[in-house]
Parts: structure tokens; sequence; C-alpha cells
């Protein structure tokens, strides 16, 4: 090659970089943001790229630690960040070290509070993400739900029966304090004409036994309450931010005190805070505290902000009842792809045979239950449809539990998304739920426990 063909290759080449840019010319991926998630029941650790990464990890002992090296990437201050988003309530994560361990590998260290089972899978680009490296951090031994329920039941319990016996006893205490005599009282003779007023007899004050707390209700009813997405899926945005995710958890948290208030009924939430739970997950979680209703609470959207008004809906073994309630269970049902479901873990397999095994039965329950809420919604707003729908939603196929998707109203409307951010209109809503569903149980009583979990 000549001198003047050399100089024109490197002008060519000078230009090529002016073009491209620094961005471009960054070796490896460029980190888009980092989350944590954490939660009782997991934490997850999700690292957002524009290109997609692989990553290696294996545990350490003395102390507890899993290592990750993620593959073709440099340390940036945005991978940085990680290290300053965990909390200090996290129940799995005491901290993170992030250093490039090689030129092109970058090593994370998480040191752990407790023995987790770790699962480390990528997410390919779906919705607002990019590609995604999670890390999903569980307890090696999971608690026993039932069994905290009934636990958490009976320190409520026995709470409120110290409270009231507490009560009782300032009472009574204020009962045989004699009342301090006056001076005009003091210095003045005791008249002799003086009648003696008897005390009252014993008889005419409370007793523990009076007022004890009723007896026990030996057969519990469970309410599964099921706050829709979560953590990676925000679910629906408002004109104005409002994320369904979040209110519908307020929802969540509402009904279950509620429910809690009901002599002899308990609720258990398949998500208490802002972490993802996948649909057969949410299914697994009603199915082991032998849930007796399962109540999906969600926050309406679609293309259009007109439109407006609650629904509730019910599964369907064939065709969906209509049209938009078919689109609706294909909008909620690819909540697993937004939020991030490992498909490789061993759950998946089970859940699709799990979600295989509805029966006629239980949707003709769902219908039960599902009309009674209808009706009350009814009366806090308006409804979208007149009657309880049907579409194939995943969430709802539990075999044995009635179950129903119920959305509160259009949080794409802007009128709607404001009732929904409404303290007072959440507590009416609330209420319908709480009437719609003891009114399910006062006409279909539930059967004594027979369910293997």
């Amino acid at each position: 090659m000549s001198g003047l063909s050399r100089r024109s290759a490197v002008r060519a080449m000078g230009s090529l970089v002016l073009l491209l840019g620094a961005r471009q010319l960054a070796f490896g991926a460029s980190i888009v943001a980092v989350r944590v998630w954490p939660a009782d029941d997991y934490t997850r650790v999700t690292i957002e790229s524009d290109a997609a990464l692989s990553a290696k990890h294996f545990m350490a002992e003395h102390p507890s630690r899993l290592v990750i090296d993620v593959d073709g990437l440099e340390l940036s201050p945005a991978l940085r960040e990680i290290v300053g988003k965990v909390r200090s309530d996290d129940p799995y994560i005491a901290g993170v070290r992030v250093g490039q361990n090689q030129p092109r590998i970058v090593r994370l260290v998480i040191d752990l509070k407790q023995a987790t089972a770790p699962q480390v899978f990528t997410l390919a680009p779906v919705a607002a993400y990019q590609h995604r490296l999670v890390f999903d951090l569980y307890p090696t031994k999971e608690r026993d739900p039932l069994l905290a329920l009934i636990q958490e039941k009976e320190v409520a319990e026995q709470q409120a029966a110290k409270a009231v016996q507490d009560a009782l006893g300032e009472f009574i205490g204020k009962l045989d304090k004699p009342p301090l005599p006056s001076v005009a009282a003091a210095s003045a003779p005791p008249a002799a004409s003086a009648p003696i007023i008897a005390a009252a007899p014993a008889a005419s004050t409370p007793t523990a036994a009076s007022v004890a707390p009723q007896a026990k209700v030996e057969r519990l009813i469970v309410v599964a309450i099921d706050p829709g997405h979560g953590g990676e899926d925000p679910g629906a945005v408002g004109p104005s931010g409002l994320r369904e995710k979040d209110v519908v958890l307020q929802v969540a948290l509402q009904l279950r005190e509620r429910i809690n208030a009901v002599p002899g009924m308990r609720a258990m939430l398949t998500r208490d805070a802002d972490f993802f739970v996948p649909l057969h997950e949410r299914v697994r979680k009603a199915r082991r505290v032998q849930a007796d209703l399962f109540v999906s609470v969600h926050a309406d959207a679609f293309l259009t902000p007109e439109a407006r008004g609650a629904s509730v809906f019910a599964l369907s073994h064939g065709a969906a009842s209509s049209a938009q309630a078919r689109w609706m269970a294909d909008k909620e049902n690819a909540a697993d792809l937004v939020g991030g479901v490992n498909i490789k873990s061993h759950d998946a397999t089970v859940a699709r045979t799990l979600l295989d095994m509805s029966t006629a039965a239980q949707i003709k329950d769902s219908l039960k239950l599902g009309g009674e809420v209808l009706g009350q919604i009814g009366k806090v707003g308006r409804l979208h449809k007149p009657k309880v729908e049907q579409a194939g939603f995943a969430v709802l196929k539990a075999p044995d539990i009635p179950s129903i998707l119920v959305e509160t109203a259009f949080i794409s409307n802007p009128e709607e998304e404001s009732k929904l951010r409404d303290g007072s209109y959440q507590s009416q809503l609330v209420d319908a739920l709480v009437t719609g569903i003891k009114r399910y149980f006062a006409k279909n009583p539930p059967l004594a426990r027979q369910r293997a979990l």
C-alpha cells in the first residue's frame, strides 16, 4: 500500500471513531440499572444492561457468601451503586462487594445472613426492560406458612385477651377503691341517723368469665389475598404515574386487617411488600395454607383512557366470555415475562402440571364468590360489566380453591386513577370485598379440611 493510501485509511478510521463515540467503543456491556428487592420470601438482585451478560457463581463459607463472576463487563460507577442499595433489614444479604477480578470479568461477593439456595439466570429484553441478569436468594429451608398463620392468630388472640383482662382489672380496681372524703365531711361528726349503704353484691360486678374471649373456632377459614404484580413488574401505570403494584398492595394490606378482625377467619398475602411472585407460586402459596378462597387484586388498564368501571373475573375452561376478558387474561398472564421467572427451575415443571388441574366444581364456586363480590363492589362505584367475566387467567387455576380476580378500577382512566389513590375509596372497596366474602361463606359454609398439600 502506498503512503497516500495509508494516510487515506487512517483518516477514514479516525472519522469512524468520531462517529461511533465513547459508548460504542467501550468494552462489553454497559450497565443500565441495578436493583435489589428484599423480602421475607427471597431477595432478588437485578443487573440490567444494554447487552446480554453471562455469569458463573459458587458458594463460599466462613463467612457464608455468594460469589458471582460476570463476564464481558467492566467495573463502572453504575455497577458500584449496588453496594448502597442493600438495606440493613434485608433478610438474606448482609452486604455486597464488587471489583474487577480480571480484565474482562467483574466479581460480586454477596455476604449472606443465612443459608440460601441461589438461582442465577438471565432474562431477554421485554416491555421497558433491556437484558437482565438476576440473582434470586431463597432460604434453604422454607417455613410452614399454615403453621405461621395459626401461630400469628394465636398471638393476636392472646394479646386481645390480655388487653381485656388489663381493662377489666383497671375497672374493678376503680370500683373497689373507696372515694376520698371531702374536707367538710372529715371535720363533721358522724350523723347517728345516717343510713348505712350496703356494698353492691359481688355478682353485679363483671367477671373475667363474662368478658373472656369467645371460644376458639375449630375450623379456621383462610382467605388468600393476592396483590397483583410487584418488584420488577410494576403492572399498569396511570396518567399521573400511579403504579398498579403499589395501589393493589395498599388495598390488600387493608383487606388482610379487616379479614383478620372477623372471628374464625385469617388472611394470607401472597406478597406483603414490593417484590415479584411468579403466577404459579401465588397459586402454590394459597394451596400450602389450604386456603378456602383466593382473591387476586388488580387495577385495570386499557388502550384508551375512556374505559372505566370495576370488574370481577373467574376462570374459564373453554373460550373467554368476551374478547376483552381474553385480552385481559393474556395481559395478566404475561406478568411472568415482565417480572422475570427462572424457567429452568424445577418449579416451572410443577407449575405447568398444577395449572392443568382446575375442576368444573372450582369454577362453579368461583362464579358464586364472584357474584357476591361484584354485587357489593357495584354499590361503591361503577361496574365495567354487570356480570362475572371468565377467561383463562393462570393465577386462578388452583384446582381446589374458589378463585376470583378483581379489577378494582381502570388506572388508565384519570378520574379512576384519582379514586384509586384516595384512602376513602380504598376503604369503601375493602368494605365491599369483605362483605362479599362473608356473604359467600354464609351461603357456602367451608367443609372440614381433607385436602393434601
